[in-house]
């Protein structure tokens, strides 16, 4: 959050226990003369103070501190007083590979525990948007799978034929899927090739859609501490992008956070704006 702000990305608004906060913030050798606090007892009363701002039109964006995850994200989803729009609230990691030709949108693989065929329909279109407010119109979205072949064994590959259809059908827009896909010929020419997959979006994807959380929790993991990835996330879905972090996380994928959400405000309101909800150019 301090790096952010230094960075002049964010103008940072402190809920919780205010006696805590500073004490923190002293063993951290932050200085907090600038920052606006609110002090409250708890973190149940933060998340519900942060969600509350957000609703009177206080905050943009909102981003996790020490509370939990769950603690937060109970009262984001609350039915009567939460955050949720028309979508499905959906988390996009966006990674920086070094072995990649240019950055990966990964989802979801924190929020949806077994995504249904309708949330995944979401979850693609969340990550298509945020694909647009990155600066990439067409953004080319791999469904993947254990496999490039549809298997009535295997329900992920079902699902990923079906959202192709309904990208067809333009009930997902502004980008171009294809699955199901395994994750080598989603990104490998090569791969693709010698399994003679003729597609406009294997090897060249742009986006990876996963099964399931631990597939995509696994997948992100594995690229940033074996393939040296820098890694920032940001939920999308809600009334305003939420940033999760986490304990483990560096400065860089904080402020590179703090980024997305920028973005994402901006691209929403655009949309808004010229009444194109599905960000199509």
């Amino acid at each position: 959050m301090a790096a952010a702000a230094q960075e002049g990305l964010i103008i940072p608004l402190l809920i919780g226990n205010a006696d805590k906060i500073h004490i923190a913030a002293r063993i951290a050798n932050i200085a907090l003369t600038n920052y606006e606090i609110i002090s409250v007892p708890h973190s149940h009363a933060a998340a519900s103070k942060a969600v509350e701002l957000v609703r009177d039109g206080k905050v943009d964006a909102l981003m996790k501190g020490s509370l939990h995850t769950d603690e937060l994200m109970s009262a984001v989803v609350d039915h009567d007083h939460g955050l949720r729009t028309d979508r499905r609230m959906s988390h996009v990691y966006v990674m920086d590979v070094p072995s990649y030709k240019w950055p990966l949108l990964i989802t979801d693989a924190a929020l949806n525990i077994a995504p249904s065929l309708v949330d995944k329909l979401h979850i693609c279109q969340n990550a298509i948007h945020l694909a647009h407010d990155l600066g990439l119109p067409g953004p080319k979205v791999a469904i993947l799978a254990a496999t490039e072949e549809v298997c009535v064994s295997m329900p992920a590959t079902i699902d990923a034929a079906a959202l192709c259809k309904m990208a067809e059908r333009g009930q997902i827009m502004g980008g171009t899927l294809d699955g199901p896909l395994a994750l080598d010929n989603a990104i490998n020419v090569r791969a693709a090739h010698i399994k003679r997959i003729t597609s406009n979006v294997a090897g060249e994807a742009d986006i990876l859609v996963v099964p399931c959380i631990e597939a995509g929790n696994m997948l992100a993991k594995e690229l940033e501490y074996l393939a040296a990835a820098e890694a920032a996330g940001i939920v999308l879905g809600a009334r305003v992008p939420i940033i999760l972090t986490s304990r483990a996380d560096n400065t860089c994928s904080r402020i590179a956070s703090a980024a997305l959400a920028i973005l994402t405000v901006v691209g929403e309101k655009t949309r808004k704006a010229t009444k194109n909800p599905a960000g199509l150019d």
